[in-house]
């Protein structure tokens, strides 16, 4: 009895840690984002690239703390419409709120509207000269933005949890980035002007949204040809010893896949850079050699302080996506 409860209690901290892409995911993503980035702001980025790095996670920390977070990381898709494209859905605010009501929209996610407020908070933190901020934001929207390129962040079956595929989350976003990320192509060109952001986030989901029926439909095919000792396998995960999918399983998966997780990704990154380099544009181009290094207030501290202790406490606010 000790023994299985100790394997539930390991895989169940495994699939806690990959929230999001995973923080490793997430974290690749951000931190290759600065290299898509012009000469004209990426010295002050690759300068700041551990804090962009290693904040990426930052977003899916709040969702242990702040009840309005987990909204922002998905849009169920597919409880307003059966299939791609999104095209029923009014892509501005306002509309959305008049034909669903916001506490629709809030129940079923928002993350392509909240990438345009993010936009907004970053655009003005370059106009305020404000360092802290720029990097907080950069850093947070860059998970956003990630988060919207996961085909399980744009459908109601995010976990599989509706066709006997628990897990799946994880499988797809951490999982494969984990194992196979080093043989992934990240090379993505330069990061561009975005003319329309609001077009930008909404193309973003509607290629999740297009790719569910895929992920779902080849990991239930390779599930049957997999029995549970070759799906699975136990791992030494520093003092605990884990139970993840396989390596032979979780291979075969993305070779089913066509590499969609590594276009993913690659996307992402390219959005996340173009992104960073639009909102500075947009605020006039300032010198990011003459900005405010703005201290953080005690309460700030204080409240960042809170957020860490509850996220390292793992009771997740809202649902749980693994």
């Amino acid at each position: 009895m000790y023994k299985r409860s100790f394997f539930l209690f390991a895989f169940s901290v495994a699939a806690f840690m990959a929230a999001g892409w995973g923080f490793f995911g997430h974290r690749t993503i951000n931190r290759l984002a600065v290299f898509t980035l012009p000469s004209d702001i990426f010295g002050f980025y690759k300068e700041n690239i551990e804090y962009i790095t290693e904040h990426a996670p930052d977003p899916d920390k709040r969702r242990y703390s702040d009840a309005a977070e987990a909204c922002r990381h998905y849009l169920d898709a597919d409880h307003y419409e059966c299939c791609a494209p999104i095209d029923t859905i009014p892509h501005k605010w306002k509309d959305a709120v008049a034909k669903y009501t916001e506490d629709t929209l809030r129940a079923y996610g928002i993350v392509p509207w909240h990438i345009q407020v993010m936009m907004y908070r970053l655009t003005e933190a370059f106009k305020e000269k404000n360092k802290s901020r720029i990097l907080k934001l950069s850093a947070d929207l860059g998970h956003y933005v990630a988060d919207a390129h996961v085909p399980l962040h744009s459908t109601e079956n995010y976990n599989g949890q509706l066709t006997g595929q628990n897990g799946i989350h994880g499988f797809w976003e951490s999982r494969l980035p984990e194992l196979f990320s080093e043989q992934y192509d990240f090379f993505t060109g330069k990061a561009t002007y975005i003319d329309d952001v609001q077009k930008a986030a909404w193309v973003a989901i509607n290629g999740s949204f297009a790719a569910v029926d895929s992920v779902l439909k080849f990991e239930r095919e390779l599930s049957k040809k997999f029995p549970d000792d070759r799906k699975f396998a136990f791992e030494q995960k520093g003092s605990l010893v884990i139970r993840a999918y396989s390596p032979e399983y979780a291979l075969a998966f993305d070779r089913m896949l066509g590499n969609m997780v590594e276009r993913r990704m690659r996307e992402s990154i390219a959005l996340v850079g173009s992104l960073w380099y639009t909102a500075w544009v947009n605020a006039g181009q300032p010198d990011l050699y003459k900005l405010t290094d703005t201290p953080v207030v005690e309460e700030e501290q204080k409240f960042s302080t809170e957020q860490e202790k509850k996220f390292n406490e793992g009771k997740v606010i809202g649902r749980p996506e693994e």
